[in-house]
């Protein structure tokens, strides 16, 4: 994950150890850096749900090693083929946005008919392919940026705000919108990052700024009510987000208040640029207004350390994602290249070939 010029180890957020997968805890970040390790399915069902692993590009990997952890549960147990496979459903539909999660597992499970080893061979593949992607995706993106930014910004460095976090934690490493910031840094490009602070669980204050303070890129943690103003004051040059799901029309699932991001760039006239590999990328879902939202608990939105925040007898709305539509995208950025959905471009370009590569 490490900048080059850190000089900091790289942090391994996941990783398989022979007979389990290891993943940092990131519901301990940032007062501790804990490993789980998720040996049976109802760990990794569990650590998903929870948010223990989150993330569209791990939530792949994840899923797909589940799938072994299910094969060798099954084995111990002596479960039915019937039961193996209501078990790797369990992994499959544990969060319902992020199709990578879906994805991940289906393309492993697939292979269950082959055995063991053609399973673990899948799923370490999904892995090495996520951390070439977001290399890949890191350079497109910068690419992208540093081509339509003027030159009087670039001469005192971009100011890049971000929403959730995007990084080594979303991943398998080096990230995907922070992995562009971290391209951007890499060049010397960045002079600071605006990192919101991602309400209601605080991914970006807890996650996203612990992976710049570990990279030593400047950074402030600003609350989400704050993004708006600070785009619309001019302090921002570009907006990078991350994606759960993008449907073929290119409006894009991320997480809540990314919608209000793309909106204030939008009428500020800055790019609003989506970073996500090309499995996120959904040519079966048509359009934003098919993709289902997770809808999580109460307790995320009333209460903060398990003391109660809001009125007894208060309810939550609290959806984990929103939808924003194509025509406030500037770019979508994936290991394929970039396409420009505000102006016609969709993502079946990619398919075809088509899009920039920079």
């Amino acid at each position: 994950m490490a900048d080059d010029r850190s000089g900091s180890p790289a942090l391994r957020p996941i990783e398989w150890t022979g007979n389990a997968i290891r993943v940092i805890d990131q519901t301990c970040l940032p007062g501790e850096l804990v490993h789980r390790t998720l040996a049976d399915v109802d760990s990794v069902v569990d650590a998903i749900g929870r948010l223990v692993v989150r993330g569209a590009p791990q939530l792949g990997a994840v899923g797909a090693l589940g799938v072994v952890v299910a094969m060798d549960e099954s084995f111990r147990l002596g479960w039915s083929g019937p039961r193996l496979a209501a078990a790797i459903g369990r992994i499959r539909d544990a969060r319902p946005t992020a199709v990578n999660l879906a994805w991940g597992v289906d393309r492993a499970e697939r292979l269950v008919v082959l055995g063991r080893d053609a399973v673990l061979a899948e799923a370490l593949a999904i892995c090495a392919e996520d951390a070439a992607a977001n290399r890949a995706m890191g350079r497109l993106g910068a690419d992208w940026i540093l081509a339509r930014c003027p030159e009087e910004r670039l001469d005192r460095g971009l100011n890049a705000l971000t929403h959730c976090n995007t990084g080594a934690l979303a991943t398998t490493e080096w990230g995907t919108a922070l992995g562009v910031v971290r391209e951007l840094h890499r060049r010397g490009q960045i002079a600071l990052v605006y990192a919101d602070e991602t309400r209601p669980l605080l991914q970006g204050a807890r996650l996203t700024s612990w992976e710049l303070t570990y990279d030593g890129i400047p950074h402030v943690v600003q609350a989400d009510g704050a993004a708006a103003s600070a785009i619309l004051g001019g302090i921002v040059d570009v907006a990078l987000i991350g994606a759960d799901r993008i449907a073929a029309n290119g409006d894009t699932a991320n997480k809540i208040g990314s919608v209000g991001v793309a909106l204030a760039c939008h009428e500020a006239g800055i790019p609003f640029v989506v970073v996500a590999p090309w499995s996120t990328v959904d040519l079966a879902t048509a359009n934003g207004d098919a993709i289902q939202v997770e809808m999580r608990g109460d307790d995320e939105v009333l209460a903060w350390g398990g003391i109660r925040v809001a009125p007894a007898g208060a309810r939550a709305h609290n959806p984990a994602f929103d939808v924003t539509p194509a025509r406030l995208i500037s770019a979508i950025v994936t290991e394929r290249g970039v396409v420009e959905p505000a102006s016609g471009q969709t993502p079946l370009e990619l398919r075809e070939g088509g899009g920039s590569t920079g």
